[in-house]
């Protein structure tokens, strides 16, 4: 069985609909997908540092509503868009 989870989607930019699952459930399994340094369908200003907390933060948010803590992550992916964020990220 799947499940979908913010199958209403959030908003992006300029208050635009996003028409997909913030996470999907199936087989024991959460995956959540990509999340970007976005509150209130705006990207926050500021640096890396503020950007990943809150990237960070939406996954977090997201595995909560589904039912999940940080107790149950077993991989995590992080992708920068320049090598040059890596030290501040780390």
């Amino acid at each position: 069985m799947i499940r979908r989870i913010g199958i209403e989607g959030g908003t992006g930019t300029g208050g635009q609909h996003l028409p997909f699952a913030r996470a999907i459930e199936a087989g024991g399994w959460l995956m959540v997908s990509g999340q970007t340094p976005m509150k209130d369908g705006e990207v926050v200003e500021g640096g890396i540092i503020e950007q990943s907390r809150l990237a960070i933060q939406n996954c977090i948010d997201i595995m909560d509503e589904a039912g999940y803590g940080l107790e149950h992550v077993a991989h995590v992916k992080v992708i920068l868009t320049d090598s040059r964020y890596f030290q501040s990220f780390i």
